[in-house]
């Protein structure tokens, strides 16, 4: 390796121990005699002190650039006004890569950019350490969920993203050219998941999807990253009960390692106050026509919707449950009771839906039923249908949109920001 330590890491116990760092030029500052340099690695920043006397290498700082790549070698001193109570003193200086000037995007974060030239000049965007926090906060909630899912017994699977055919109808497909034949990228694990939940129960997948929306909003990717969970002997009350285990697990998780990244974004993770609120769509229609919204039962709940339910509420993570039939997918199972309604349920984060999950149809009469009611071909869902005829067990899950519950964990309102590289309407590069 070619460093010994990260800078944030370095401590004032180790005052006259040489060591060996590496990373960015975060910042530089100049006071003739000395330069001050931060340098930035995975851990955070620290300071680096070259002197003048250091003929060699205040020479080789006279070319650094902001975001050039260094190798220091030198001493630790400990200075309580400096970062994390230490610098370090160079003694050597190698510059490994030298970055341009100006830079197109000020990584230091003294000049904001808007959101197109901070997605544009990417790469820049991703080293600022708000954007490094994302990164590691998304990483441990992804881990957290895992880790959770796995000391449940569920079983990690993996399934095709190349398909033959909609997963739940409709025209948001992309299609790809597969040796000559149509097909398309999957909008959902949906379909597989659920024939494997028929054959090993407790299934879960971290896996990208997508969507050709035509759509356009903070809350929007065409790739987005989904988190499925499939669970046979099981109906959609079961699977909320995971939820929100799984998500106060999660939030616990990423609260307890993630409090540096956390103070950066200054965020604080809400409480995951379980059971979490549920209202059904009929409660939730009555509602909005009670604040005066135009609205009827059988309409979509969008986000104006959603915002005037956040305040009347007054909760910031809620159910909205038992959903028209007619607005689910072919696959959902209705309510015995009333078939007019399904056994669904939307998970909501202030405004913003993050979470889709239902009981499943699990007889094959009755999912051709459905599949006729919404004007789909039988026979295109015949690879998925024949398996219900050899004993498929009641069963539900969820499907969670993981840059949407992103916003939960850091604070940011824009999806497109948590994404690392995001596709929408507009964007197929960086």
């Amino acid at each position: 390796m070619l460093k010994s330590d990260f800078v944030s890491e370095i401590s004032p116990e180790q005052d006259g121990k040489e060591v060996t760092v590496a990373g960015w030029v975060h910042t530089i500052r100049d006071l003739g005699g000395k330069k001050f340099i931060l340098l930035r690695d995975r851990s955070g920043l620290g300071q680096i002190v070259i002197d003048k006397s250091n003929t060699k290498a205040f020479e080789l700082s006279k070319d650094l650039t902001q975001e050039s790549v260094i190798l220091v070698k030198g001493v630790v001193k400990a200075d309580k006004r400096a970062p994390n109570g230490v610098e370090i003193h160079a003694n050597e200086l190698e510059i490994l890569s030298k970055a341009k000037a100006p830079l197109p995007l000020d990584v230091s974060g003294k000049v904001n950019a808007d959101l197109d030239t901070r997605l544009r000049e990417r790469l820049l965007d991703l080293r600022r350490l708000e954007m490094e926090a994302v990164i590691k906060i998304q990483s441990e909630a992804i881990r957290a969920f895992r880790e959770y899912l796995y000391s449940q017994k569920f079983v990690e699977i993996f399934t095709p993203k190349i398909i033959a055919t909609a997963t739940e109808g409709g025209a948001q497909l992309f299609p790809v050219i597969y040796f000559g034949k149509e097909a398309f990228l999957a909008q959902s694990p949906q379909l597989y998941k659920e024939l494997l939940a028929g054959t090993i129960e407790r299934v879960f997948e971290v896996a990208p999807a997508w969507r050709a929306e035509e759509s356009d909003t903070p809350y929007h990717l065409s790739e987005f990253l989904s988190a499925d969970i499939e669970v046979a002997f099981a109906d959609y009350n079961d699977i909320m009960n995971i939820v929100e285990n799984t998500l106060d697990f999660m939030v616990n998780r990423v609260r307890s390692n993630c409090q540096k990244e956390l103070k950066i974004l200054n965020h604080t993770l809400p409480e995951i106050k379980k059971p979490i609120k549920r209202i059904t769509y009929s409660e939730a229609i009555e509602i909005l026509q009670s604040a005066g919204v135009n609205i009827k039962f059988g309409d979509d709940i969008g986000t104006p919707e959603q915002r005037i339910l956040h305040q009347k509420l007054n909760e910031d993570l809620y159910f909205i449950i038992d959903w028209p039939s007619t607005a689910r997918p072919f696959y959902t199972r209705r309510k015995s009771n009333n078939p007019e309604l399904s056994e669904s349920f939307d998970l909501i984060y202030r405004w913003v839906e993050i979470a889709s999950g239902s009981s499943r149809n699990y007889k094959r009469e009755v999912l051709e039923e459905e599949l006729k009611t919404r004007g789909l071909n039988i026979a295109s869902f015949e690879f998925f249908l024949k398996w219900f005829d050899y004993g498929m067990p009641p069963h539900a899950g969820v499907g969670i949109g993981v840059q949407r519950l992103m916003m939960l964990f850091t604070g940011l309102q824009n999806v497109k920001e948590i994404s690392l590289f995001p596709r929408d309407k507009k964007r197929l590069v960086p």
